[in-house]
């Protein structure tokens, strides 16, 4: 993940990089969860809460996908976002059902059962890893309080492989896992804490591998990637910037002559049943 700035609360994302990384998300969202969904969300009208919606690529991935008439919360605690989002979202579901949105400005840090009362549905998308574990039981909490599944897409799994491989690759990982995890942020934990969070609460959970898969057609989101992942990691291990600047060179020139391959593994999370 690249942020545009941070918080004391949750990390704030550049619209830019929302963009380019929007089609390698949809790509590598797990379908499994969504014939789980089609059967469980019935009723006149769903109602799905969208938790830190960004520019609001979840809408238009799911929303799409499921049939009848749906109403989108969209939460985010950046209006620029809220508002990009709440202009681009879907207005037809998978049947021709009408889509209607609404937006709530507020900080996802602090969830409440409150804010979620009336939910079919809560998502997320890349949220997970920057939440920690108390964020994460309170939202497990919330979710047990309306009585509604969770799918909880893209959070990172602390593993990536390169295509051709480098004797930097493991210690590079090793130090971006680390600054996931800073400051009590979850990080490649995220999966699991969530997985036991949920449990707790009763609900069945199951895990989906969503790996971004990047090659030569994905040049400009591996690009940028690349510059994130290996800042954070020099950030979080100076030591590593003399060999780091002459492998991040080597890997960018490699990028654009389409002979890196990089696979970005992610899991999605859908938690179902549960109660107070």
């Amino acid at each position: 993940m690249r942020p545009a700035t941070e918080s004391a609360d949750l990390p704030r994302y550049a619209p830019d990089w929302l963009r380019l990384r929007e089609p390698a998300d949809a790509a590598a969202r797990a379908r499994e969860p969504l014939d789980a969904l089609r059967e469980r969300l019935t009723g006149p009208r769903l109602t799905v809460h969208d938790l830190g919606s960004g520019t609001g690529s979840m809408g238009r991935w799911l929303a799409p996908r499921l049939p009848g008439p749906q109403h989108w919360v969209l939460h985010d605690r950046d209006p620029q976002l809220l508002g990009l989002a709440a202009a681009s979202a879907p207005r037809t579901a998978a049947d021709g059902a009408p889509v209607t949105v609404e937006t709530r400005r507020g900080d996802l840090a602090r969830l409440t059962p409150d804010a979620l009362a009336g939910a079919s549905l809560v998502t997320a998308s890349a949220l997970l890893d920057v939440l920690t574990a108390e964020n994460v039981g309170a939202l497990a909490r919330a979710c047990a309080g309306a009585g509604c599944p969770a799918l909880l897409t893209l959070s990172v799994a602390g593993r990536v492989d390169l295509t051709p491989a480098d004797p930097l690759d493991g210690q590079l990982a090793a130090a971006f896992n680390a600054h996931q995890r800073r400051g009590g942020l979850l990080g490649p934990d995220a999966v699991a804490v969530a997985a036991d969070a949920f449990a707790g609460y009763g609900a069945t959970v199951r895990v989906h591998a969503s790996p971004w898969r990047l090659g030569p057609d994905q040049a400009a989101l591996t690009e940028e990637w690349l510059r994130g992942w290996v800042g954070a990691a020099v950030e979080q291990r100076p030591e590593l910037a003399g060999r780091a600047e002459d492998y991040l060179r080597d890997r960018l020139a490699a990028c654009r002559a389409g002979a890196l391959r990089v696979v970005v593994h992610h899991s999605d999370l859908l938690a179902r049943g549960g109660a107070t």
